[in-house]
């Protein structure tokens, strides 16, 4: 496990955590912190790898062309993905338009499912607990 890998692993626990805090009482930043929580969980896989992405576009191209077209993820993963970046392009940049309760709630279960299927393509990833 590469530190690069274990923190961005760290990171996503921790987006997660703040989205689950936030979904009722604030669903545009949860739903934000729900996508970062995804990005940085398929940030690390990709960390393991080698592969480093700077921009956001980047790293979704990559989660459908390197994890869902060769079989790693379902498709469903990748379409929570591309959910979450929407949602989250709403939420931070929505000029007068936000994300529900019930879409904010939503995003979240989508991270936790992404988080999910990181682990099981990066199991060593699982021993990684954010203390």
């Amino acid at each position: 496990m590469t530190e690069q890998a274990r923190d961005l692993w760290h990171r996503a626990q921790r987006a997660l955590h703040t989205a689950a805090s936030l979904v009722d009482e604030d669903p545009d930043s949860a739903a934000s912190r729900a996508y970062y929580s995804a990005f940085y969980a398929v940030s690390a896989v990709f960390a393991l790898e080698d592969k480093f992405f700077t921009k956001h576009r980047a790293i979704e191209a990559a989660v459908h062309r390197d994890l869902v077209k060769t079989g790693r993820w379902l498709e469903d993963l990748g379409a929570a993905f591309s959910e979450l970046v929407r949602l989250r392009t709403m939420g931070d940049y929505g000029l007068g338009v936000h994300v529900s309760a019930d879409a904010a709630k939503e995003a979240l279960r989508k991270a936790e499912l992404i988080l999910q299927g990181v682990r099981q393509v990066c199991p060593v990833l699982e021993r990684e607990t954010d203390a």
